[in-house]
């Protein structure tokens, strides 16, 4: 059955499921589940309109489980959608309604406790990112000043060309980093299976702040922080080479945390970053990774809308874009 091309204010839930699952920006194992929570519902005789004034339903007794799996589906559906989409605002509000009208009351209380735990999450998350990053980019900081003005100090002059070296390293860091990233996620985290018991939980809903998928972040910084300590006691130009892809490998790992974690699956609120244009486009670009829409593809993240155009997928995110 084709769904209608626009929503309104206050859209029916199936309308909601039906283009949530055409949309092309979340995992459709997540729309199917919510599918059959509903089906469930209904068949305990629950049926629903789709506007709140109309939205009775029957005396019969409903499952309460059944109400619960609703609404826990919906949510999960919800959070895989852009934070500023219109189907975005327009999912949210079908769950205000099923909590607030369908769902009986003695769920109030457990629904409460639900979103009260996915903001602690959220401030959890976000007060461990917000950390991490200033505490690098101190050491960051700190460790460039440190390592040219050590020279100085010892009485030469300031080393341009390893400044020079230094800098252009950090650039190809930051680029070698998305590359990096593109062969390793499908090589080593969808395809590799040692990886892909870690990657998968990426793939599923959260169940905390955290998820298995982290330890990758871990693994990245290994590699950043021993270059940058190296470099720093290296007084060389093999020094400033190792320093600067260390810094670039840093840089990288904090912009992908925020337009990743926070942008994307909104982990943690990112404030003006979500109205960046380009962001926007690379944020839809992963959704449709998690849709395998185009098996998988990109599998890279900044660099994920070309991926798309490199494998026709270009009109599909244009279309995502336009719904913005």
């Amino acid at each position: 059955m084709p769904c209608a091309p626009q929503l309104t204010h206050r859209p029916g839930l199936s309308s909601v499921l039906c283009q949530c699952n055409t949309s092309g920006s979340i995992h459709r194992s997540a729309v199917f589940r919510a599918r059959t929570a509903c089906v469930t519902l209904r068949q305990q005789h629950l049926p629903w309109r789709h506007t709140k004034s109309s939205w009775e339903h029957s005396q019969t007794p409903t499952s309460a489980a059944a109400v619960d799996e609703v609404v826990t589906a919906l949510e999960d559906v919800v959070d895989q959608l852009p934070s500023t989409s219109q189907l975005q605002r327009s999912a949210t509000s079908v769950v205000d309604v099923v909590e607030e009208i369908v769902a009986p009351k003695h769920l109030a209380e457990k629904r409460l406790k639900r979103k009260q735990q996915k903001a602690r999450e959220q401030t959890v998350y976000k007060i461990s990112a917000i950390a991490a990053s200033a505490a690098v980019i101190a050491l960051a900081v700190g460790a460039v000043h440190y390592r040219f003005m050590w020279h100085m100090k010892q009485g030469h002059e300031f080393p341009t060309a390893e400044a020079l070296a230094t800098f252009c390293l950090t650039i190809g860091g930051i680029v070698g980093m998305e590359m990096w990233a593109r062969w390793a996620h499908k090589t080593l985290w969808h395809d590799f299976l040692p990886g892909w018991k870690l990657h998968k939980s990426h793939h599923e809903p959260r169940t905390g702040p955290f998820e298995d998928n982290d330890v990758f972040a871990i693994v990245n910084a290994a590699p950043a922080m021993g270059l940058c300590f190296y470099g720093l006691i290296t007084p060389t130009m093999v020094g400033g080479l190792c320093f600067g892809a260390g810094l670039g490998i840093t840089l990288f790992g904090i912009s992908y945390m925020f337009v990743h974690d926070g942008l994307v699956h909104r982990r943690f609120p990112v404030g003006p970053i979500a109205e960046v244009p380009y962001l926007k486009r690379v944020a839809l670009a992963h959704q449709l990774h998690h849709s395998e829409k185009f098996e998988g593809v990109p599998w890279g993240l900044f660099l994920g809308p070309q991926e798309l155009e490199a494998v026709g997928g270009k009109e599909e995110l244009d279309r995502l874009c336009e719904k913005q």
